[in-house]
């Protein structure tokens, strides 16, 4: 998944969650796992809405 989004999408995705202050440039190493599966639902609900 790391691949099809851009670096932007997954600041903008990880502001909304709260945690943009832990991937400071390209290291999620900061995140929790329950906070990367929260990042993940969330860029699939981000794509559903973009189907409709």
């Amino acid at each position: 998944m790391a691949k099809l989004l851009s670096d932007a999408l997954k600041y903008e995705l990880a502001a909304e969650m709260g945690v943009a202050h832990k991937i400071q440039g390209r290291d999620y190493g900061e995140l929790t796992s329950r906070e990367c599966g929260n990042f993940v639902k969330l860029a699939l609900l981000r794509a559903e809405r973009a189907r409709l």
